[in-house]
């Protein structure tokens, strides 16, 4: 009996003492990927989006269209696997150059102060992009990642070959900029 009750008061302080201790680690979460270098911008972002982003924009923005002319109606429309791979390659630099906006780089090349004097200026300084940007960083990944989701709305368009769809990713991909273009 004794042995009975030694062994029961030893189990309820092991209970007692589990109880009491602290509580286990969160398990580790999966390493990070490092990057292989540090990121080193070339050009400013007026730079990147003149020589980079605006260009693969026209690829999506120029896949259909619907003029009338003097010579009637003319649809514009991808229709060969050439076609489709321009827009491709619109959608994949959309995508990827987007994230190219975080890294921190000059907003204009030395000198340049856009279209930002005299009264009722069209554009912000670089100085006022940089300090709104500052005041309010998630506005700026706001509107990388609403590009960017344009970008891979337009790949998976592209895999479908869905010519209706992209109607409605040159109007996604409208407002994505312009809504860029009136804040910053």
């Amino acid at each position: 009996m004794r042995l009975f009750v030694v062994c029961y008061a030893a189990l309820c302080l092991g209970v007692l003492a589990a109880a009491c201790s602290s509580p286990k680690p969160a398990p580790a979460l999966p390493p990070v990927l490092k990057l292989w270098g540090d990121l080193k911008p070339v050009v400013s972002v007026k730079e990147l989006m003149r020589d980079m982003i605006d260009p693969a924009s026209d690829y999506v923005f120029d896949s259909v269209a619907i003029v009338n002319s003097k010579k009637g109606v003319v649809e514009t429309r991808p229709k060969t696997d050439a076609d489709w791979e321009k827009i491709r390659v619109g959608a994949v630099t959309l995508a990827e150059g987007a994230y190219l906006l975080k890294i921190p780089r000059p907003f204009a090349p030395p000198g340049d102060e856009n279209n930002s004097t005299g009264p009722d200026p069209e554009e912000l300084s670089p100085a006022q992009i940089q300090a709104k940007l500052e005041a309010d960083p998630v506005l700026w990944n706001a509107k990388i990642e609403a590009l960017r989701n344009v970008g891979l709305e337009v790949l998976e368009i592209v895999k479908r070959k869905d010519v209706n769809e992209l109607w409605d990713a040159g109007d996604n991909l409208d407002r994505a900029c312009e809504s860029c273009h009136v804040a910053y």
